[in-house]
């Protein structure tokens, strides 16, 4: 069973960058994609980012295209998210997933998950 493992998250102020990380172990040739996603207090869960071990294909939130990158190192099973320009509404704890599956409604199938990583942005 694949497991993962992120990090990276932080406190930082209002336009500020991080990078968070994501290993991942127990590959499997079923697993062709990994995502992010993020969860505040009182909000629902929100699918920020994902991609295609191959990379041929992402997805990006509204939220955060143009703003976030996701990027993947297939050979040594890490997938990264690259965040700039932070703003405040960005706080939440961080999850990284493999295979998130988009379902026909705009909602998501996300089945295992990380211990999650708090991101921070200050005002």
């Amino acid at each position: 069973q694949v497991q993962v493992a992120d990090s990276g998250g932080g406190l930082v102020q209002t336009g500020g960058s991080l990078r968070l990380s994501c290993g991942v172990s127990g590959r499997t040739s079923s697993n062709i994609a990994m995502g992010w996603f993020r969860q505040a207090p009182g909000k629902e869960r929100e699918v920020v980012a994902a991609l295609t071990w191959n990379g041929l294909n992402t997805y990006y939130a509204d939220t955060v295209k143009g703003r976030f990158t996701i990027s993947g190192d297939d050979a040594n099973n890490m997938m990264y998210l690259q965040m700039n320009s932070l703003r405040p509404e960005d706080t939440a704890t961080y999850y990284c997933t493999p295979d998130p599956e988009r379902l026909a409604g705009g909602g998501w199938r996300l089945k295992i998950w990380g211990q999650g990583t708090l991101v921070a942005v200050s005002s």
